[in-house]
């Protein structure tokens, strides 16, 4: 694309963004919205208070859902002990995964079904 045509197009679209801001600039909703926050931060100025204080003064739950639910999520259940044991040799393999030595060993020369089929529940 050439220097022009860029420019041009840049020109289009600043044009159409300064149209939709001077569109906004005349909802009543959000001069309602602008003159709130306004007087709801001098508030806060003239009491000392932050957004977090209000916060937690008015709904004291909102922080604890979002503590509880980080700590829920990196607790993991614990893998469960697997038993397997090989009938040609008798040679038990005690693991809680799957990235054993002997037990990877035995699939590669077995087959991973039949190794499956050593596991005692």
């Amino acid at each position: 694309m050439s220097k022009l045509a860029e420019y041009r197009q840049l020109e289009k679209h600043l044009a159409e963004q300064l149209q939709a801001l001077e569109a906004l600039k005349g909802d009543s909703a959000l001069k309602k919205e602008i003159e709130f926050e306004t007087k709801l931060r001098g508030l806060l100025d003239q009491y000392g208070f932050s957004l977090k204080h209000v916060i937690n003064l008015l709904d004291p739950q909102s922080t604890k859902r979002g503590q509880v639910s980080a700590a829920t999520l990196s607790i993991r259940k614990p893998r469960q002990l697997k038993t397997y044991t090989n009938p040609h040799t008798g040679e038990v393999v005690e693991t809680k995964g799957g990235n054993h030595k002997t037990l990877k060993e035995w699939k590669t020369k077995h087959g991973s079904d039949v190794v499956e089929s050593w596991l005692k529940k």
